[in-house]
């Protein structure tokens, strides 16, 4: 679905303002989240790209993100708020102060590194467990192996 959409719009696009070729670099991605513990973190990480890129020095610069809508109110009919995002507090004023909060810092390296590396392999984002359970569900591996042929591979095949 993703991928026909993405086309119409290209096409869309390209029509509209007489031009041609890609808008935008490699393939759309996506994975697995397992919500209560990296849900907001993956929603950091995501409007702080535009931070990590240069394009602008705050979040809420950044024309595409949702973080007005969730940071400091902004009605949009595009975001629909997720459960762990209305936990942060009891009222809408309560939880944008609390959303603000998780970008007082950046992503640690591991963490940053972590989401990087899944979503681009396709892999789950979450502890060893709930990678776990969803490889049990799934019967399709989640968590990365280590690169290469494993050692002692050829013995077998003396």
């Amino acid at each position: 679905m993703m991928q026909s959409l993405g086309r119409r719009y290209v096409q869309y696009f390209n029509f509209e303002y007489r031009r041609s070729g890609t808008l935008w670099e490699g393939r759309f991605k996506s994975c697995l989240i397992q919500a209560e513990r990296y849900l907001l973190e993956v929603y950091r990480y995501i409007e702080l790209n535009p931070v990590r890129a240069g394009m602008v020095s705050d979040p809420e610069e950044y024309r595409w993100s949702s973080y007005p809508v969730n940071g400091l109110g902004k009605v949009s009919d595009l975001c629909s708020p997720h459960p762990e995002y209305l936990a942060l507090g009891a009222d809408s004023s309560c939880r944008q102060k609390k959303y603000r909060e998780l970008f007082t810092h950046h992503i640690d390296g591991e963490l940053l590194k972590d989401i990087r590396d899944n979503t681009h392999k396709g892999m789950a984002v979450g502890d060893d467990r709930f990678k776990a359970e969803l490889e049990t569900l799934t019967g399709r591996r989640l968590k990365s192996k280590k690169r290469g042929r494993p050692v002692g591979w050829r013995k077998g095949n003396v």
